[in-house]
Parts: structure tokens; sequence; C-alpha cells
């Protein structure tokens, strides 16, 4: 009862938050509409017939045609890509967002794969479940949840996985990194009313910087080991196992929310969200991709080497 009782006013504020931002979008629409039919027609002055000895006088007073307003989105590349993309797409990832790979794959990069046919069935798993289950639930939620409401909330659970970033910045002596990091945090949790916007980048173009624990394992010359798949995990090897289970212990929602289930939900919600956020990502990858498991092996492998590397 103590947790229904809580979750109650929740659902109630996000209902009136849904609605107060589906309004707001059609507003903003409408006016950018507006704009752009106002720059179309700029008013124009009838040429005037002046006296042949009056002196030459300017008629134009028409008013500068207003500026139309650019909307922009930022394109979905194999740095900023979720973990569940990586697990899904793997290196056929770049063809389908349009944007090839900046660094060419690394041939020495040795894929050790010692439980192969376990983690083909982890794969499998995971994928039907994404396939029949993730995607026409996120489908749903995109249907009633306004875009902008779903960044704001994707926005709020980027701002308080801060920590590990942090910690994962100072332990690779990134000191600058993690000065940067720090800023962000507190940039975004004040002008930013606790993280919804995203107001560090956008507007003192402080970036999210990308650091784990596993990573923060390689730079020190800890090897990757075996390859691992497990279910509702996105691919793994040993290593970055460990890297994984460091991180989520940085993760401050796991002490300020006391009970498993209220922990389990906000995840869920999380998971949901960034796949609505990302519903066209690798359509028709199966068709394009002839061995898939081994294709996403390879991809996150390779990510992962890359990742590796220019944090050193």
């Amino acid at each position: 009862m103590r947790s229904i009782s809580r979750v109650g006013p929740i659902l109630v504020v996000f209902a009136v938050l849904g609605v107060a931002v589906g309004g707001c979008g059609t507003l903003s629409t409408s006016l950018v509409a507006e704009s752009s039919m106002l720059a179309s027609r700029a008013p124009i002055s009838e040429p005037v017939e002046a006296a042949p000895d009056a002196p030459a006088v300017s008629t134009d007073t028409s008013e500068p045609a207003a500026t139309p307003v650019v909307i922009t989105y930022e394109p979905i590349t194999s740095e900023n890509a979720p973990d569940w993309v990586v697990a899904l797409s793997g290196p056929a990832d770049a063809s389908l967002r349009g944007t090839p790979e900046p660094v060419p794959p690394d041939p020495d990069v040795e894929e050790y794969d010692p439980w192969e046919k376990f983690n083909e069935k982890m794969f499998t798993f995971n994928y039907n479940l994404d396939k029949y289950v993730l995607k026409p639930v996120a489908k749903g939620y995109n249907v009633v949840m306004p875009d902008m409401f779903q960044t704001m909330i994707d926005n709020a659970f980027t701002n308080l996985r801060m920590p590990s970033r942090f910690v994962n910045k100072v332990l690779q002596f990134k000191l600058v990194d993690a000065t940067k990091e720090m800023g962000r945090f507190l940039i975004n949790s004040t002008l930013g009313i606790g993280g919804l916007f995203d107001v560090a980048r956008q507007e003192m173009g402080l970036e999210r910087q990308k650091a784990d624990f596993g990573q923060t394992l390689g730079i020190w010359g800890l090897g990757p080991g075996p390859y691992l798949v497990l279910p509702l995990l996105p691919p793994l090897t040993v290593r970055d196992g460990v890297g994984y289970a460091a991180d989520g212990a940085m993760n401050p929602l796991y002490y300020y929310i006391p009970f498993w289930w209220d922990q389990f939900g906000m995840k869920v919600g999380d998971t949901i969200n960034d796949r609505s956020l990302n519903l066209d990502l690798f359509q028709g990858i199966e068709e394009s991709t002839v061995d898939l498991y081994s294709s996403v092996r390879n991809g996150y492998l390779q990510r992962r080497n890359r990742l590796i590397k220019e944090g050193r």
C-alpha cells in the first residue's frame, strides 16, 4: 500500500504533464507554419511614379521578411546509440542511419567466443523479446506520449547517471572531462529543472562524456575476456560485465528508491522511453544481414575496442 500511495501522485503528474506538453507541441507546430507563410508572403511595395524634377525618394516601406524557424534533430550515430541498439544493429547500424563509420574496422580485434552456443540462444531470446514485446509496447507509448516529453524523460535519466561518468573520468585521469561532466550536472539540475532540459549542451556546448567502468578497465590494460550474452542485457564481455555491475552500483536511484519493484519499474520505464525514441533505427536489418549474431558480436567488439583506444 505504501508503494501504491507514492506511485499514484506520480502517475497523475505524468498525465498532466503529458497533456500540457502535447498542447505545447501542437501550438509550436502551428507557429512554425505561420512563420514560414509570413516569410513567403513578404509585402512588396508598388512602384510610385515621381515628378521629373522631384528628388529621388525611396518608396520601399516593406518590413524585412520574417526569419523562418528551423528545427533540427540530433542524429543517432554509433557513438551515441544506446546499448540495446548495439545489441540488435551491430556493424550494419551505420548504413541504416546513413552515417559512415568514422574509423574502419580493426582486423586485430579478436572474437573470443567459447560460449557461442549459449550466447546464440540468449541473443535469440533478447531479439524476440524486443521484436514481439518491447517494440510493440514502445509504439503504443509513442502514440500517447509527446516527443518533447520523451526527450525530457531521457534527459532526466541521463542526468541521474552522472556519478558513473564522473567517477570513471577521474579513474581514467581525464580530470578536465570529469570537471565538464560535473558542470553539466550542476547546470542541468538547476537551470534544466532537475535535468529535464539539457541546458548545458544546448546553451553552453558541454557535451555528455562517454565513460563506463568496462572502458576504464580496458584503459588500465585488462583484456576483454570471453564474449557473453545474458538475458535482458546488452552484449558484454566478461570485463564489460564487471564494469556494467560497477556502473549500476553508482546509480543513485538504487539508494533513494528503497523497494526493488520501484527500481524495476523505473528501469522498465527508462527502457521503453529509450526504445520509443529509436523506433525506426534498424528497420529491415533481418533481411540485410545473413548472420545477425556474428555481425552484432563483431560490431560490439569493434565499438568497445575503439572506445578504449579513444580513452587512452
